[in-house]
């Protein structure tokens, strides 16, 4: 597993922080928000494979794994769901009020004639 780290601009960086602590200031919402992003990613290929089997192979049990680092003050929560590929956390990374499983669904359930990208 590779790991990048990338900057947000001041003005991105400066509006996720009165995010955090306005509207996620119980900690406890904001975990709750970040797991409830790994369900829908396990959602999203849950759908997916329905029309794809191909997409399910090797994945085992949908699965949210959360592991805590006391030594750096770190949490991190993954799933092997599907979500955001590199360019889409590069380009959305930030971006409030967007959901990625809600544009999903509205694509997967639009008529065919309507699925134009």
């Amino acid at each position: 597993m590779t790991t990048e780290k990338h900057g947000f601009e001041a003005e991105v960086s400066r509006l996720l922080h009165m995010m955090v602590h306005s509207v996620y200031s119980e900690r406890e919402i904001f975990l709750r928000e970040l797991i409830s992003n790994a369900s829908d990613a396990c959602d999203k290929l849950r759908y997916a494979g329905l029309t794809n089997n191909d997409l399910l192979k090797g994945t085992g049990e949908f699965a949210i794994d959360i592991k805590l680092d006391k030594e750096n003050k770190t949490l991190t929560i993954s799933d092997n769901g599907v979500g955001m590929d590199r360019e889409d956390l590069i380009s959305h990374l930030g971006t409030i009020a967007r959901s990625g499983t809600s544009s999903f669904m509205e694509e997967a359930t639009a008529p065919p004639n309507a699925r134009i990208k």
